[in-house]
């Protein structure tokens, strides 16, 4: 079994102020974990709140439901995972295309002529973390990111 070395975690209104107390969470969590390489806190820092402003400007609350923001960020013996969840959600349609190309490696002018944001944010938390999966768990949408630690990904 993995040792969890760090663990902070966030559930509020899926609104712009989640993003801000978000990156209180990050400061918090690296207080706790300031052993991580910093070029490992800051990719992984990036994915995660790109993931959650994805979530805040993009996600759709089921019927009835108000949409809230998860986020479960653990620090484990070489690896950092951030579970991102949009609680209260109406099912993704479509499910984003998690192995679709590497728009990190088309010219800029190419990312910026032919694909929109929500595919740019997806193509750079693809860039900063080693996986990302999305699946459906009862009423939420959960993303799931982690990044190999310390060794240089």
């Amino acid at each position: 079994m993995t040792d969890i070395l760090a663990r902070r975690t966030l559930e509020e209104p899926a609104v712009e102020q989640a993003i801000e107390d978000l990156h209180g969470v990050l400061d918090q969590l690296w207080h706790d974990a300031a052993f991580v390489p910093a070029m490992d806190q800051m990719a992984f820092s990036t994915a995660v709140i790109e993931a959650a402003s994805n979530v805040v400007r993009h996600g759709v609350a089921a019927q009835g439901s108000e949409l809230l923001l998860g986020v479960e960020l653990t620090v484990a013996s070489g690896y950092l995972r951030a579970v991102i969840s949009e609680i209260g959600a109406a099912p993704l349609d479509p499910v984003p295309d998690l192995e679709g190309p590497d728009l990190t490696a088309l010219p800029d002018d190419a990312l910026l002529e032919d694909y929109d944001e929500s595919g740019r944010g997806l193509s750079m938390i693809r860039a900063l973390v080693t996986t990302v999966t999305v699946e459906r768990q009862g009423d939420s949408n959960v993303w799931v990111l982690s990044r190999d630690a310390g060794e240089g990904h």
